[in-house]
């Protein structure tokens, strides 16, 4: 909520100095705004993406292959553990990196981004949800536990970073973003909005 309030915030101010550009027809105005880095990386900062999920992993020493001896180490000294934990996951541009700038001329508006990325990934350890399958020789074991949660955050968080799905959309929703905070000025410019160099089509 505080996100969307602060982005109705910078559309207002937007509008606020659009509009006294076209009342005393201060081209230096609406030059000012339009080419503000500052204005468009809070705004690329609002526009960052948030995913929650599950993550989900097995670890076992034992495999269902049927075999006699495969059932005896089932019924002695199984360790099976699975182990599902909810995260929240953030993807977005660093606003901080050198390819990030803003440029104006009469008649296009070019904002030049980074390639979004995954900012942040938190696992939701309080919400962790955990079964596990023992031999009658074998006890409980929270080191194990620890080494399965570590192995799942690497592996989850890994899988995350290479998700180009969750990518796409976080570029979707900058651009959708940025095109309302520039729709002052789209009858006289054009806006074109590149990530990595790349140039991204302006969704309606």
């Amino acid at each position: 909520m505080k996100r969307f309030l602060r982005f109705l915030i910078l559309v207002g101010f937007a509008l606020l100095l659009f509009w006294l550009g076209k009342q005393f027809g201060s081209k230096n105005v609406n030059q000012e705004i339009l080419s503000n880095s500052m204005i468009v990386k809070d705004i690329a900062e609002l526009a960052s993406l948030e995913v929650q999920g599950n993550a989900t992993i097995k670890r076992s020493n034992v495999e269902n292959d049927g075999s006699w001896m495969n059932n005896m180490k089932k019924a002695f000294v199984e360790n099976t553990i699975w182990v599902t934990i909810p995260y929240v996951a953030k993807y977005g541009i660093d606003v901080d990196s050198q390819s990030f700038k803003v440029d104006v001329s009469d008649k296009k508006i070019v904002v030049s981004l980074p390639e979004p990325k995954l900012l942040s990934y938190e696992l939701r350890v309080d919400k962790m949800e955990t079964a596990n399958r023992k031999g009658m020789l074998l006890f409980s074991d929270d080191e194990t536990y620890t080494d399965v949660q570590k192995k799942l955050y690497r592996e989850s968080r890994a899988q995350l970073e290479g998700n180009k799905l969750y990518a796409n959309q976080s570029k979707e929703k900058i651009v959708k973003i940025l095109k309302e905070y520039y729709k002052p000025w789209l009858d006289d410019h054009e806006l074109v909005v590149e990530f990595g160099g790349t140039k991204m089509p302006l969704l309606n």
